[in-house]
């Protein structure tokens, strides 16, 4: 295949969340495993003050010893037309006529977080009129916004554990008696472990395991340096299990992968930022030691949460399997991390689907999409 007939792929990476480095870290591995030979690539890195830049050539995209890359300011600044016709991007450097870098025919948007997982990138490509992997606007606001998505699942009938949602006004106006709901309603007056998540944030950012009630107030406070909205969430006893979804090919079903189980060794509470990432304690078991009854509920269970926010392209659903057998939802992140250490490949590579094959039916799937008002 020639190089002017390749599709032109736009991979936007970076953003303005404190997930930035990780952003960073899907997309080096997503670039090197796309097929230069069907796929022309475009690198789109977001600073952390929001300019879309063309990076360096040499820009580090891995963790090299504890230092996490970064997106700088440094390169021409990127805009996009927003006429629906020309899905064109141009750059602009100091002193020089902006140049069009041509038309892109698909956006990937690997942005994890605020300003990029949360729908605020697909309205901004949808205005455009350009197609992108992923969820809408709307899918990918709720699955960002844990409050949302427990009220949808919940309306829908989908299991979930027991929480409390502590919105920014009540925290400044009503602090103590969201406290006191919360030592009530989650049991952590009877010594029941709660954890303090910030409401809109992934990657285990800001989130306390908290044990005593002493220690709540700064656990909220923690977690609000992430999100002004929070949501504290009873300890469920169960094993940790994930499980992929993708959105079926031609319009047919959603399709779940082989579930994993996150193996945690060493002193950590919970899976947090270092064990996910840093430390390499974690490894998963793809799939799990489950019957294989439970491994097809599992599935089908992650394919109703995912059909249940409207999700479009992919997204990994995250589990509690309780001793009882019981699946409870925990969350839904509607564009998972792609890095080595990431289980959303590792699952699909186990049902048959390795990570090549898995990025090219991404970019294939949103090329199908409709762009406007359908």
């Amino acid at each position: 295949m020639s190089q002017v007939s390749r599709i032109r792929v736009a991979v936007v990476f970076g953003g303005r969340s404190s997930e930035h480095a990780i952003s960073c870290v899907t997309a080096g591995a997503v670039m090197a495993a796309i097929d230069r030979d069907r796929y022309e690539v475009v690198p789109i890195g977001i600073a952390r003050d929001g300019r879309w830049v063309l990076p360096p050539a040499d820009l580090s995209l891995a963790i090299d010893g504890g230092r996490l890359p970064e997106v700088t300011g440094e390169g021409g600044v990127l805009a996009l037309p927003f006429d629906p016709d020309a899905r064109g991007l141009m750059v602009v450097r100091p002193g020089e006529v902006p140049a069009t870098l041509g038309d892109v025919d698909v956006v990937l948007p690997l942005l994890h977080g605020p300003y990029g997982e949360d729908g605020t990138i697909q309205g901004l490509l949808d205005l455009a009129g350009i197609r992108y992997v992923g969820a809408g606007v709307l899918a990918s606001a709720v699955g960002m916004d844990k409050g949302f998505m427990k009220l949808v699942w919940q309306a829908r009938g989908l299991p979930v554990g027991p929480y409390v949602l502590v919105g920014d006004r009540e925290w400044r106006r009503e602090r103590k008696r969201k406290l006191d709901e919360i030592i009530r309603e989650l049991g952590l007056a009877d010594g029941t472990p709660v954890f303090v998540k910030p409401a809109r944030a992934g990657s285990s950012m800001g989130i306390t395991r908290v044990t005593d009630e002493s220690d709540l107030e700064a656990a909220v406070e923690t977690a609000r340096e992430h999100d002004p909205k929070v949501i504290v969430e009873a300890n469920v006893e169960g094993r940790e299990i994930e499980c992929g979804v993708l959105q079926g090919v031609d319009d047919g079903p959603a399709e779940a992968s082989l579930p994993a189980e996150v193996l945690m060794a060493g002193d950590h509470d919970f899976y947090d930022f270092e064990t996910k990432y840093l430390d390499g304690s974690t490894t998963m078991a793809v799939p799990p030691d489950l019957p294989p009854a439970a491994i097809e509920e599992v599935r089908r269970v992650a394919v109703q949460a995912f059909d249940a926010l409207d999700c479009e392209g992919l997204a990994r659903v995250d589990f509690f399997h309780t001793p009882d057998g019981r699946w409870i939802l925990n969350e839904i992140n509607t564009m998972p991390g792609f890095t080595p250490a990431s289980a959303f490949p590792q699952m699909w590579a186990a049902t048959g689907l390795d990570y090549p094959a898995l990025v090219d039916r991404l970019i294939q799937t949103a090329l199908q999409r409709s762009t406007g008002l359908r």
